[in-house]
């Protein structure tokens, strides 16, 4: 058996295909987002515009996180020293979840290392917990609820992205005796749109079946608390478990789910991806803590961004570029062809310090390659011009179709 025969093949299907990613090597300026440095391909580093980070709000760069972390650093030092259950809890952790709770208006809340995990420990366990359970999922739902999905062994059923028409048909078509459980997001992060909520619980009720949203590019962005789309569309209360990163929005690391004592107690008890994972750093937590609470009471971040994505979509669409419909903040542009968004996403980095990555599959389906950009706070207008007339230039350059 020719191993490394095997290993090469598997990279070299990637290459041909144009889906083979490179990670940009890059340090941000702390205190001047979106500025930061390029080391990749050059001698020393080169100054360049992050355009698609998911810190949305920029909030990893707030004094107020800052702040929180390194006094946090300084207090209890550097590690949760293991598991929750075994050394890794701290004051931290609890104040942490009783803020995330009571951002969702729920009663409990559970803390995990990343939004990935959360996803993963809590639908597998879940819907093991759940005799017979069937899953109703998004067919546009993140890989990491498709795992969760998996690994729970629960008989899946797939709806047509947002199609509240062919979820009811599926419920019912199922055995009223048997648990259900809709799994959906709020964002759908590749296409910027959102989801139904209301709708969709309704057919809860009708068909006595639990809901799980995942929120995590909504929260800290939407509601006038940041509690994400059910916050903002009133629908929390009619959400049995939402889940949400803290590595996003809120601008640091970690996920977590927010539901009644009961569901949260289970998750705790027998989740393995919960029970046997290091907690996060306490340092970690303590600069959530600032940024959750900084934004429960603040809008002006929220309020920049969004206007930052208008003028970004205007500006692409105006231009003739083709940027897809979006009712949020995500920005995507179409290109439709993996080498070609790798193209255009190099010769900006090279050319005009512009940094985006392409988007390819299996993170959207093959044909619906894409760049996708994420403006935030910081981002100003005339840096959106530029960066439009940046991408006119390479559109023309490339022989790409250009709206009229």
């Amino acid at each position: 058996m020719n191993y490394d025969h095997i290993f090469n093949q598997a990279i070299e299907r990637l290459h041909a295909e144009g889906r083979y990613r490179v990670f940009i090597d890059i340090l941000r300026n702390k205190g001047a987002y979106p500025n930061a440095r390029c080391f990749a391909g050059h001698n020393g580093p080169k100054p360049i515009t992050v355009w698609c980070s998911n810190d949305y709000l920029a909030m990893g760069q707030h004094p107020k996180v800052i702040e929180a972390m390194e006094q946090a650093l300084h207090d209890v030092g550097a590690g949760s020293g293991g598991t929750r259950n075994i050394g890794g809890n701290t004051h931290y952790h609890v104040d942490l979840e009783r803020e995330l709770a009571d951002l969702h208006g729920k009663d409990g809340a559970l803390l995990f290392t990343s939004g990935y995990v959360s996803n993963d420990a809590t639908l597998s366990t879940l819907a093991k917990i759940l005799p017979g359970c069937v899953i109703f999922s998004d067919e546009l739902n993140h890989a990491s609820m498709i795992a969760g999905i998996r690994n729970s062994g629960a008989e899946k059923r797939v709806f047509r992205h947002n199609d509240v028409e062919h979820l009811e048909q599926l419920l019912a078509e199922t055995d009223p005796a048997l648990p259900k459980l809709i799994a959906f997001e709020s964002v759908y992060s590749m296409e910027g749109d959102v989801a139904p909520i209301h709708a969709i619980c309704d057919l809860a009720e009708k068909y006595n079946a639990l809901t799980y949203i995942d929120e995590v590019h909504a929260v800290g962005m939407y509601g006038p608390r940041g509690g994400g789309i059910t916050d903002r569309d009133e629908a929390a209360h009619r959400i049995d478990i939402i889940e949400g990163t803290l590595g996003k929005a809120f601008g640091v690391m970690g996920g977590y789910i927010a539901a009644d004592t009961r569901i949260i107690d289970v998750i705790r008890s027998y989740a393995p991806g919960f029970i046997f994972t290091t907690s996060l750093s306490p340092v970690l937590v303590a600069g959530v803590l600032a940024s959750v609470r900084h934004l429960k009471g603040s809008s002006v971040e929220r309020e920049a961004q969004q206007a930052s994505a208008a003028f970004l979509k205007a500006s692409f669409a105006n231009a003739g570029l083709p940027v897809m419909e979006s009712t949020t903040h995500i920005v995507p542009l179409m290109v439709g062809d993996p080498v070609r968004a790798k193209k255009i996403s190099d010769v900006l980095l090279a050319e005009y310090g512009v940094y985006v990555q392409p988007i390819n599959y299996p993170t959207v389906p093959r044909g619906t390659e894409r760049l996708r950009f994420t403006p935030g706070p910081a981002h100003t207008e005339a840096m959106m011009t530029e960066l439009t007339a940046a991408l006119v230039e390479i559109w023309q350059r490339l022989d790409l179709q250009l709206a009229a």
